[in-house]
Formats: C-alpha cells, sequence, structure tokens
C-alpha cells in the first residue's frame, strides 16, 4: 500500500499540520503507544517517561494499539478539528515499530484522509523508512542534537541497538550515523522531514548551526530549536535554562540553512487539540470529581500553600506569563481547598513590557504565602525570579486536585 505521495497530496497535508505548516488552526492528536526507547538521554528521567517532543514524551497513560484506534474515533467525534494524528512516545515511535504500526493501520482503515506524522530519536529510521512511507506516514521528525560524537557523548548515556548496548564516543556515533542514514530515506522516498534539537546550553549551543547546515544536506523542510525543560532526577536536571531571547537568537542563525519553526508548544506525547490548549485531560478515562476533592487512598500528612494558573478553575493548563489571576489552593493531611483568588498584571503584557520591576513587585507580593507554582509553562525569567525567592516551580499540565496531590506525595512523604 502506497498512499499520498504525491507532491501535490504533501503539499496540502503539510498545509494541515500545524506544526509544519506555521500554526495553521488544526488540531493534532498524540496517540501514546510507544512506552520503550532505545536511548537514554542525560536530560531524560525514564521514571518520567522519555523526552522526545510539555514536557515532550510526558504521557498520563499508555494506550493499546486498539485503545489508541477507538480513543482517536471518540476525540474526532467530539473535535472535527483533529487532523494530524502523531506519535511521539512517551517512549520512541520506532523503538516499538509493531505498536505504531498497528495504531496508524487500525486509524488508517476509519479515516483515509487523516495526516499521519511521527518522531523518533533516528536510531532505526533507516530501517523502518520504506514501511513508514507503505502505511501512508508523510511526515516524520527526528531529534537531532549535534553532529559531533564527541558532544553527542555529553548528551546520550548509552544507545541500544539490535540488542547490543553502546555508551560513550561508540554510542553517540553510531547514533549520529543512524540519524543520517534516516534522514537519506527520508529525502529518498519524498517524505517531508523536521528535525527537533535540544538547545543545551554549554553544550551543544555552539553546533546547532552546523546541525542546521547539514540538514539542508538532506532536505529537511523545517527545524525546531527547543529549550531544555530539565527533568527531576536526570544528569541535566540543574543545567542553565535559555530564554527566549537566546533561542531566538539561534534560530535566526539557523535560518539561512533551514526554514525554522517558532511556534513550537514542546507538547506532551498524549497532546489533544490546538497549539497551546492542550484538552487532553478531558479524554482520559479516569478523572478526578472535582478540584477540591481527596483522592488520594492514603494521602501524606502535611501542609502547603500552591500557586495555581488555570482558565477554568479545573485544569492546569494555563501559561504563568500569561495569568491575570492567581488561584491559591491550601492542601492540608490531604484536604485540598481553595484559599483565595488574586488578581494580578500579567507578567507578560507584550514583550517589551515582559518582567518589569513593578510587575514583578506585585506578583511576588500575591505569592509570598505560597510554597509551590504549579503552571503548565513558564518563561526563564520568570522562573529564575521565583526561585531566587524560594518558591519550587512545577510545571504540569492536568486536573489540579490530582495534581496537588502528587506534589504532596512527591514532596511531603520525602519529609
Amino acid at each position: 500500500m502506497t498512499a499520498y505521495l504525491d507532491g501535490t497530496d504533501l503539499q496540502e497535508k503539510t498545509a494541515r499540520h500545524p506544526c509544519y505548516s506555521g500554526g495553521c488552526q488544526n488540531g493534532r492528536m498524540h496517540l501514546p503507544v510507544a512506552p520503550a526507547c532505545n536511548i537514554s538521554c542525560n536530560y531524560c528521567n525514564r521514571k518520567f517517561d522519555c523526552v522526545n517532543e510539555s514536557r515532550p514524551g510526558v504521557a498520563s497513560e499508555v494506550l493499546s494499539p486498539q485503545a489508541a484506534a477507538e480513543k482517536y474515533l471518540r476525540v474526532k467525534a467530539a473535535l472535527p478539528s483533529i487532523q494530524v494524528v502523531g506519535i511521539a512516545g512517551p517512549g520512541d515511535a520506532l523503538a516499538n515499530f509493531e505498536r505504531t504500526e498497528e495504531t496508524l493501520l487500525r486509524i488508517r482503515a476509519v479515516d483515509p484522509d487523516v495526516v499521519f506524522c511521527l518522531s523518533t530519536n533516528g536510531l532505526y529510521l533507516d530501517q523502518y523508512a520504506e514501511r513508514l512511507r507503505e502505511i501512508g506516514v508523510t511526515h516524520v521528525t527526528v531529534t537531532m542534537n549535534t553532529i559531533d560524537a564527541q558532544i553527542g557523548a555529553q548528551i546520550y548515556r548509552e544507545v541500544v541497538y539490535e540488542g547490543h548496548k553502546y555508551t560513550g564516543l561508540e554510542g553517540a556515533a553510531l547514533l549520529l550515523e543512524k540519524q543520517l542514514s534516516g534522514l537519506e530515506q527520508l529525502k529518498r522516498l519524498a517524505l517531508v522531514s523536521k528535525i527537533n534539537t535540544v538547545l543545551i546550553r554549554g553544550i551543544n549551543d555552539g553546533d546547532i548551526e552546523n546541525v542546521a547546515r547539514k540538514a539542508r544536506d538532506y532536505g529537511v523542510y523545517i527545524g525546531n530549536v527547543m529549550q531544555l525543560i530539565p527533568a527531576s532526577g536526570s544528569v541535566f536536571e540543574h543545567m542553565p535554562l535559555t530564554s527566549n531571547q537566546e533561542l531566538n537568537e539561534v534560530r535566526k542563525r539557523c535560518e539561512p540553512y533551514v526554514k525554522q519553526m517558532y511556534h513550537c508548544q514542546q507538547c506532551r506525547a498524549d497532546a489533544i487539540g490546538l497549539l497551546g490548549q492542550d484538552c487532553s485531560a478531558e479524554f482520559r478515562e479516569n478523572q478526578p470529581a472535582v478540584a477540591t476533592a481527596d483522592s488520594a487512598e492514603d494521602p501524606p500528612k502535611g501542609t502547603f500553600t500552591a500557586l495555581v494558573t488555570t482558565k477554568d478553575r479545573r485544569l492546569i493548563n494555563q501559561h504563568f506569563g500569561h495569568a491575570d489571576q492567581f488561584y491559591i489552593y491550601r492542601y492540608e493531611d490531604g484536604a485540598i481547598r481553595l484559599k483565595d483568588i488574586r488578581d494580578v498584571t500579567k507578567y507578560c503584557g507584550s514583550s517589551a513590557e515582559c518582567g518589569e520591576e513593578e510587575r514583578n513587585e506585585g506578583i511576588l507580593a500575591a505569592l509570598q504565602d505560597c510554597d509551590f507554582v504549579l503552571t503548565q509553562r513558564i518563561g526563564y525569567y520568570p522562573q529564575q525570579l521565583l526561585e531566587r525567592h524560594g518558591k519550587k516551580i512545577i510545571t504540569t499540565y492536568g486536573f489540579i486536585s490530582e495534581e496537588l496531590q502528587k506534589t504532596a506525595s512527591e514532596f511531603l512523604r520525602g519529609k
């Protein structure tokens, strides 16, 4: 079976894909059917799933191919704007190829028009590229952080290929070789490719322009330089963050070689909906009843106060800089209650106004009694500001009660 490989069809499908087209108003659905990963990255903690693509690679559950296809039909009926199905983990799509293949075939049988994409570290891409084309995958993202194996050895702890484990320079060189071979296959098969690169200050920041230059040689359609989101418990847990300004400066240096993506939301492996408007929690099988419910069977003893950014009082689903109200919750021995709602001036009224001293003081005053800040995303400068004032930042997405219980379990049980 060969599907949708005519040039006109590919252009039309690319225009429908929000990541490749510059943020068109179509929805996408990531199906978390691929739990295993075949490399270990220093920015990843496998306890919380692998980082490939908010935090990328994170998913609330892993679905079987059959369950994924059934969920797709349910979501598509509720959200007709869904035009793209992607597999982005929570491990690597090609390290779980049988599950990936079955999922896509099941969906293709009920929807011949949906756009298929997947993301991969590229280790097995040259092996499976032909089959991906046959089952109708048109867009492939490869996470490629360097073209220098010496740098790669600082990013990857180990690479597992054909049952053998490779570490250090040997593992990094093997991964790079397979990534380039895979990109060559995508070019030969006329599949649309994207390269994701995680910007790791002090490690690969001097090599990213070289990645873009190499990407041009392989006909890569678009490049996506992403901010490192340090995962708790990972080797790079305390690596310095990069600001949006630094990120965009690197992107601009790459633009002469390959088109750059400026609208990436670093989506979860189970993201659903428009970019920047993830509604995957709405479609989870098991949802907590209300935001003040005590859902833990054996709740940790202790108390804390948390600031939450939310658009609807149900989900942690708002960027910190976009919030004009802070919701303050109190946790006490398993009970959760809404303590206060505080009006604030948005941290980011505009790019020129972000971080003005007066608004910083107002924000700090509004959360002075808070131990934690739970937000879907936060920028480099506000995170630095809050951490300097002793606030623990947790970037997450989900039901408020659920995430507060997780916070209690992680921090109170530790005490």
